[in-house]
């Protein structure tokens, strides 16, 4: 697999042209072309764009010293945060970031122009969906102060989802509490799931002495769906429930997220008696869970 995929990286940066000196015949090289391609007609964050680039700092600033020497881009602090640097494209910029557009779709076109009609078709679908995979590996799950922004977006996110969703929406004063204390260790954690620095996905765990671990708040963005992050995200609030000394996982689900009941029994979980007096639930789910190694896992 590996070699593979060494194989596929040499044959795209060969087959678009990202070992050439001057990408698409500019005078500049791909990182550079990238970058102000990036900043689009209405500016970008710097630090924003660093994420979603994933570039080392050292390096943007020097790509953007070099395309601000060349009259393409301006660097202020915005004015809404001092603090903040944002990076807009001149007029300059803005006519050659058009050229690239004109130049990058040539060269898509001239990729196409040797394929079937049914080749096409065939390469343009797998290169979605290389591209998603491939987005879904640079996916980064952590533990996150649930007080932090990107939980605040990823819960906030969830919240809205279940009022969409459930008859008659939904409070999440009236379910089962998982506050900020409950998700906080020793008492319980919130992992967080961001790409490109952006949150996509959540889940917590709240941990008992006594008993099972009880999962709450697994979310995950649309855009990121289908891809195996909810089964990942399960995985690590199972192994860190193990750490904890807990040898059950449980939790409780509603009807109408399907999707989640899938999950949930794909990854072993077997529907049991209600356990809480949860408002919204209308399953209640469990696992045996067993120590990293264990045979039995």
């Amino acid at each position: 697999m590996v070699e593979q995929v060494r194989r596929f990286n040499r044959t795209v940066t060969q087959r678009t042209g990202a070992l050439n000196e001057a990408f698409l015949a500019r005078g500049r090289p791909l990182g550079q072309a990238r970058v102000l391609w990036e900043i689009g007609p209405d500016g970008a964050d710097i630090r924003l764009l660093r994420s979603r680039l994933d570039l080392d700092s050292g390096y943007l600033s020097r790509v953007l010293r070099s395309l601000e020497g060349d009259g393409l881009i301006t660097v202020r602090p915005s004015p809404a945060d001092a603090r903040v640097r944002t990076a807009r494209l001149t007029e300059a910029g803005l006519a050659e970031r058009a050229v690239l557009d004109g130049l990058s779709d040539a060269a898509a076109a001239g990729i196409l122009a040797p394929l079937s009609t049914a080749q096409r078709t065939r390469l343009v679908t797998a290169m979605a969906d290389v591209e998603r995979l491939l987005a879904v590996s640079a996916v980064v799950v952590a533990r996150c102060d649930p007080r932090d922004p990107a939980a605040r977006y990823c819960i906030g996110a969830y919240f809205s989802e279940l009022e969409q969703r459930f008859d008659g929406g939904f409070d999440p004063d009236r379910g089962i509490s998982a506050h900020d204390s409950e998700l906080t260790p020793p008492a319980g954690l919130l992992l967080v799931a961001t790409l490109y620095a952006q949150p996509v996905g959540c889940g917590a765990l709240k941990l008992s002495a006594a008993g099972p671990a009880l999962i709450k708040r697994m979310w995950v963005a649309p855009a990121v769906r289908g891809l195996g992050l909810g089964r990942r995200i399960l995985a690590e609030l199972e192994l860190a429930a193990v750490t904890a000394g807990a040898r059950a996982a449980r939790l409780e689900t509603n009807r109408v997220l399907t999707e989640a009941i899938t999950l949930y029994r794909a990854a072993g979980y077997r529907e049991v008696t209600a356990f809480s007096d949860e408002l919204y639930a209308h399953h209640w789910f469990e696992k045996e869970l067993s120590p990293p190694g264990d045979d039995a896992r």
